[in-house]
């Protein structure tokens, strides 16, 4: 995670800094993202050309913290000296045709301290541009800060996508082209079934409402998909600037203006982020994490919930669970993660988590297996935390538990999820991918991993002697012991079946005993024996613990976090790239993926004495996988498999900070 490059202070040092130096090349591969606290953000390369339709200056979030639209793409930057005459074009766009690095780039640094600030060395002087979202509101605010030795005119040209983050913007006759003109401030409706923009500016505002075509976005063009956006613009602001450093702004807002004055609200956003520094006593690395884990937190919405990642990841059910614990429980927001929880409980059908929320229309998507089975391993942290009595636990979560629980046991929940004769825990059928290694490849599941995943099985053993614990601290004796009864036959099966000799590493998956039906036993190297190891110890012997623990080392654990598959294994693809079918195929086929890091810890600590040596690389583990950025500050969805781990997948993500920020305070 970048650190900062000015100031001798220690608060400066946690906060991401890049000397850009005027050279596209350095500031183009580098992300930034900041959010709202309740779901909408801003992101884009540190040169603020978009590389993703994903990007953008407001991407707001019309129905907190779902629903997220691109509304304000981008504010271009002119700014043009009266004496003597000449003008410097601050934008930097990729174009039909055109190479973007042969054109002038201004930029000298970029800053994100703790809200985005790009500083551009242009007519002899410095102009600094700062971007600070409204906290729990869809609007930004602008700062533009001119240093030099004669007065400029800064003209600002707004840029509009009005659309949804996945699709992709095309020039059309139905954009109204009507603006609303008020003392300073400017409102227009460009897109009717849409909420108005409004801004509030200083300076002049000139209508000339146009369409600027042809942006090109190469990641998306890198992907095999469509890469090519047209944006339309209702005019330009022209603010005049004397040099003395005296700031002007620009304020945008969805359907409303924000209320107070612009540094007063650039100030409440940079106190609430500062916020999350836990201060000097703890390492720069600890700071760094607890400061990224605030961008996932949409404790603001009307719903607070956990955002996946950054930028398309959404409000999902398992990666929420996964994420809360390292998010929320390990710094100390017990209440804020109440209410997180709460919010996953109330989405639940016929006692089953929804393994995300459909973005589109509100419902549900398809409950999930292992989304349901986090929620059992959510409660278990509660628990450690609450202690098996807390009111909170036992009015709210337990009773969700019992209902999941007795879906299982039914037999009759979607995904085909089910308890084996034996006890442990079936999820899919043919053509499903239930667990978390779920990619697809036209249509088709790359690791169906169809029958008892050894995640799944571990999920379902930890859950019911959690269950069991919670149930017999309420005196509900009954529930208990079928809780316990069910966690006892688990384990047992666990270890009757799940361990391979020719390995000395356990099944990756193995099917149900049916009589008559040939045993099906898949004996990769997976990371998900090592999930199973931290999520229940007691379902491996003292040896086999070890033994998994070597073998994860020696074949799965990189500097980027543990691989999805081992490289000796045929089927290994360990390069993550090239288009979205190439790219699905390698997802969990060999690339190393952050969060797994952590399970891994808690299980070395767990299993090995202090001084194993695989107990004390953990830190040196921890921090490079938190060092290897797409966006600066923030830890990423995966890396390449090999060398030199290369960073991929979501810029940001949630149980990657999580995780590795759960790992590091052990």
């Amino acid at each position: 995670m970048s650190g900062s490059g000015g100031g001798a202070a220690a608060a400066a040092s946690i906060w991401p800094h890049v000397d850009v130096r005027r050279e596209l090349g350095r500031a183009l591969f580098r992300e930034w993202v900041a959010s709202n606290g309740a779901g909408a953000y801003a992101s884009s390369t540190v040169a603020c050309m978009h590389t993703r339709r994903y990007h953008g200056l407001l991407v707001a979030a019309l129905e907190p913290p779902r629903a997220r639209h691109v509304v304000l793409s981008h504010v271009d930057v002119t700014v043009k000296s009266l004496a003597p005459r000449a003008a410097w074009d601050l934008a930097t766009h990729q174009f039909p045709g055109l190479n973007p690095e042969r054109g002038p780039f201004y930029l000298d640094r970029f800053d994100q301290d703790p809200v985005p600030r790009w500083t551009y060395a242009v007519a002899g002087g410095e102009l600094e541009v700062l971007l600070a979202l409204v906290r729990g509101e869809n609007a930004a605010v602008l700062r533009y800060t001119w240093r030099g030795p004669h007065p400029v005119v800064i003209t600002l040209r707004p840029l509009l996508a009005m659309r949804h983050m996945h699709a992709l913007m095309r020039e059309h006759g139905a954009m109204e082209q009507r603006v609303e003109l008020r003392a300073g401030e400017m409102r227009v409706r460009p897109m009717k079934g849409l909420p108005r923009l409004c801004f509030r500016y200083e300076g002049t505002f000139v209508g000339s409402p146009d369409w600027w075509r042809r942006f090109e976005y190469l990641v998306e063009r890198d992907r095999g998909l469509e890469f090519q956006e047209d944006l339309w613009t209702p005019g330009v602001f022209e603010i005049r600037a004397d040099g003395s450093g005296a700031p002007s702004f620009l304020v945008v807002g969805v359907d409303k203006l924000p209320e107070g004055k612009p540094e007063e609200i650039i100030t409440q956003t940079v106190t609430a982020i500062q916020a999350e520094d836990p201060g000097p006593t703890v390492s720069t690395l600890e700071r760094k994490l607890s400061v990224a884990a605030e961008l996932y937190r949409a404790d603001l919405a009307p719903v607070p919930s956990v955002v996946a990642g950054y930028p398309w990841a959404e409000h999902w059910g398992r990666d929420g669970l996964i994420a809360l614990p390292g998010l929320y429980l390990a710094t100390g927001k017990v209440e804020e993660a109440k209410r997180v929880l709460r919010g996953i409980v109330a989405t639940m059908e016929g006692g089953l988590v929804p393994g995300r929320r459909a973005d589109e229309d509100g419902r549900p998507d398809t409950a999930m297996a292992g989304a349901t089975l986090w929620l059992f391993e959510a409660a278990r942290s509660f628990a450690d935390v609450l202690g098996d009595a807390d009111p909170f636990l036992q009015g709210e979560v337990v009773p969700a538990m019992t209902a999941a629980f007795e879906a299982i046991l039914r037999g009759d929940a979607p995904n085909g999820i089910r308890v084996t004769a034996d006890g442990l825990l079936a999820a899919g059928k043919p053509g499903d991918a239930p667990t978390w290694m779920n990619a697809r490849v036209h249509g088709q599941p790359v690791t169906p991993r169809v029958g008892c995943a050894i995640e799944l099985s571990a999920l379902w053993a930890r859950g019911c002697h959690t269950l069991a614990r919670l149930a017999h601290a309420a005196g509900a004796g009954a529930l208990a012991d079928r809780a316990d009864i069910a966690c006892r036959r688990a384990r047992a099966a666990f270890h009757a079946r799940f361990w391979c000799d020719q390995t000395s590493y356990p099944y990756d998956v193995i099917s149900e005993v049916k009589e008559g039906e040939e045993a099906f036993q898949d004996a990769a190297i997976r990371p998900n024996a090592v999930l199973a190891l931290a999520i229940d110890p007691a379902c491996f012997s003292p040896e086999r613990a070890r033994a998994t623990l070597r073998r994860a080392r020696e074949e799965l654990v990189t500097p980027a976090g543990l691989r999805t598959l081992a490289p000796s294994d045929t089927a290994y693809k360990g390069y993550y790239g090239g288009n979205v079918a190439e790219r699905d195929a390698a997802y969990h086929q060999g690339t190393a993926w952050p969060w797994l890091l952590g399970f891994y810890a808690r299980a070395a600590r767990g299993v090995l004495p202090a001084e194993d040596s695989l107990v004390v690389e953990l830190p040196e583990l921890i921090a490079s996988a938190a060092e290897r950025e797409v966006a600066v500050g923030q830890v990423a969805e995966l890396a390449s498999g090999d060398m030199p781990y290369t960073p991929n997948g979501g810029p940001a993500q949630a149980f990657s900070v999580a995780e590795l920020l759960r790992a590091l305070k052990g």
